[in-house]
């Protein structure tokens, strides 16, 4: 079987979108797929991200680059300017069963056209609420645009993936039929908190400080000016030196925060996610994240298998996995006080941190991408011998091992 991946972000590019895609890649060609990938390219700068991991070893059969340019003000994202007739080309020399638009700008838009001529079924993810986005960045008025945009996007699919029952409750009222919850994976064995060593936290300037983590853009959607204002208000109260916060990632808003930091705060930009980010998490205590926006947030799922309590807001995506006093602390939308509070709470009641670890790795455990990558194996021929109906989320019998 033959899929091919139509995306506007991929690996050395990272984020969730471009993760778990790499991942879905990877895990299909161990069950016998055969993958090719149309994507941006890249500057050769923003392949050290990756850390040359991914993109060989159980990587697609064929990679097409094509060429990109830096969304102004934006550079960490790239935006693709592809010819109708390339991708036209690319699907009748690839032959694919299937297409899959990963997303819905450029890319995933011309694997559309190009499935739909040469008549072979599209599915796609909805993997961004770009429409909430509108709010984020002061254009409320085009909420209603991006939303109209995003139903005709998906309507046209065979079925679309999405990672949380929000968000398929999202595209139900925009009317999107055949909607599958799928994609909530993470790799217990890299984001593990045996990964944690006294020197670590001694060569992070950490010591026995209780360390709250920040992971993702630095960009207004996420909002990690709550997150800094929060730790700020919380660093105020308690005693000098018990908190620190780390901060990794980069985003239009770094030169902002770097500047606005109280003290406490250390900035450690974009790392190299196979070693040094996995290090990173289980190096901290807790993770603080303050974004209503996402339909998953994967940054949650490597911080609870790295054995992190959770101080977040219950919206989105995040309410799947957050739960108030057994894997983290809720917070409502946008309260700092609440969040200071539940930071403080943390870092001065040990036996509570504790048992929040637990319950924390305990859901991390649950969500296994071997399970998910073998649904997917098994949606995608669905589709592909012409069976449709509303997918609803289901448990499924496991079939054979990826290991196998």
């Amino acid at each position: 079987m033959r899929v091919l991946y139509c995306t506007d972000t991929y690996p050395p590019q990272v984020n969730g979108v471009s993760i778990v895609t790499a991942v879905s890649v990877a895990g299909l060609a161990r069950l016998g797929w055969e993958c090719a990938v149309a994507a941006p390219s890249y500057p050769a700068s923003v392949h050290a991200e990756w850390g040359g991991q991914g993109l060989a070893e159980d990587g697609p059969t064929e990679l097409v680059s094509l060429q990109s340019v830096a969304l102004p003000g934006y550079p960490e994202i790239r935006i693709a300017l592809p010819r109708a007739a390339g991708m036209h080309d690319l699907v009748r020399r690839f032959r694919p069963d299937l297409v899959h638009c990963e997303t819905e700008f450029s890319i995933g838009r011309m694997g559309q056209l190009a499935a739909a001529r040469a008549g072979v079924p599209a599915v796609s993810s909805y993997h961004t609420d770009f429409a909430r986005y509108t709010d984020a960045y002061g254009a409320p008025w085009l909420r209603g645009t991006v939303s109209s945009y995003l139903g005709r996007f998906h309507r046209r699919s065979r079925r679309v993936y999405t990672p949380s029952t929000a968000s398929r409750e999202d595209l139900l009222r925009l009317r999107v039929s055949n909607v599958q919850v799928w994609g909530r994976g993470v790799d217990t064995e890299v984001f593990h908190p045996g990964r944690r060593s006294q020197d670590m936290r001694a060569a992070l300037g950490i010591g026995s400080r209780y360390t709250f983590l920040y992971v993702g853009r630095l960009a207004a959607e996420k909002r990690p000016q709550q997150v800094l204002d929060a730790f700020r208000v919380a660093s105020d109260t308690l005693p000098r030196g018990v908190i620190h916060l780390v901060v990794a990632g980069a985003g239009p808003l770094e030169d902002q925060l770097r500047a606005s930091a109280p003290p406490g705060v250390t900035f450690l930009g974009t790392l190299e996610r196979r070693g040094r980010l996995p290090d990173l998490y289980a190096n901290c205590d807790a993770f603080a994240f303050a974004s209503v926006t996402e339909t998953l947030g994967l940054v949650l799922l490597e911080a609870m298998a790295s054995g992190l309590p959770l101080v977040a807001t219950p919206a989105g995506g995040v309410r799947d996995h957050l739960r108030d006093g057994h894997n983290g602390l809720a917070c409502p939308a946008g309260d700092v006080g609440a969040m200071a509070r539940a930071m403080m709470k943390l870092a001065g009641d040990w036996g509570l941190a504790q048992r929040l670890s637990r319950g924390a790795r305990r859901t991390a455990e649950a969500l296994t991408w071997e399970g998910e990558i073998e649904r997917l194996d098994r949606s995608y021929r669905e589709v592909c011998a012409g069976m449709s109906g509303n997918q609803q989320e289901t448990v499924v019998p496991r079939p054979r091992s990826l290991s196998a």
